[in-house]
């Protein structure tokens, strides 16, 4: 699963952010800012309809993403409580 296709209120634990090019300058800036293996994610919002951007939470920061940034981050599974 992608973190893409998370709804509002899920949560999911970071797999890996995976380059869609060689050289990719947004995956490495996601792994920058903390998606990382092992990281609980979580989605707090999306735009109107379900559309751009997703208000995503990473540790105590929440950042707004685009559905094909977010596609880049592949989940493992949701955290334990």
């Amino acid at each position: 699963m992608r973190l893409s296709e998370l709804r509002k209120g899920q949560s999911a634990v970071v797999g890996q952010v995976e380059d869609t090019e060689a050289g990719d300058v947004v995956a490495r800036r996601l792994r920058e800012l903390g998606f990382v293996a092992g990281e609980p994610v979580r989605v707090v919002a999306s735009g109107p309809f379900g559309r751009d951007p997703l208000l995503v939470q990473i540790g105590y920061t929440r950042f707004a993403l685009r559905h094909p940034e977010a596609a880049r981050v592949r989940l493992v599974d949701e955290p334990q409580p």
